[in-house]
């Protein structure tokens, strides 16, 4: 009398399945590294560039105007005060002055034509700087030729 301890007990069936606990911990490694790297990302300059034929802006104050010539140099025109040239820092100061005492007043940039993009851009930077929200680009009405074709 032999007893047949190994024939007794239940072969176990093969699971036929994925393990996904790895995939979801790698997706949320992924969503956390998307997640810290997204706001990172939106360093850019927000601007609202006019169209070709524009109709001018109707304004109840009177804008704040930041000029750039084709130097490249700044000059500042505070409400109805006469243009003056400055330097970069004196324009975030005066401008985050200016703006904190009238939050609704129009900023804008206009640039020469022949001025380095560079410089224009450079000025939205430090209007970003001075808490400004909204910039403003000027430009010319497009001349209508006489002689059309």
């Amino acid at each position: 009398m032999s007893m047949h301890v190994g024939r007794n007990r239940k072969r176990r069936k093969l699971k036929a399945e994925i393990n996904v606990v790895p995939y979801i911990d790698v997706m949320l490694v992924l969503l956390i590294i998307f997640m810290v790297t997204a706001p990172l990302l939106n360093l850019g300059v927000d601007i609202h560039l006019p169209e070709t034929n524009a109709k001018a802006i109707q304004v109840d104050k009177e804008p704040v105007l930041v000029s750039v010539d084709k130097d490249g140099k700044f000059y500042l025109t505070l409400g109805t005060s006469q243009k003056e040239p400055i330097d970069g820092p004196t324009l975030v100061n005066k401008v985050t002055a200016f703006v904190k005492e009238n939050p609704q007043v129009p900023v804008l940039i206009g640039g020469d034509e022949r001025a380095d993009y560079g410089k224009v851009l450079a000025a939205m930077v430090l209007l970003q700087q001075a808490g400004v929200a909204k910039v403003g680009l000027m430009s010319q009405p497009v001349q209508q030729q006489a002689n059309k074709r």
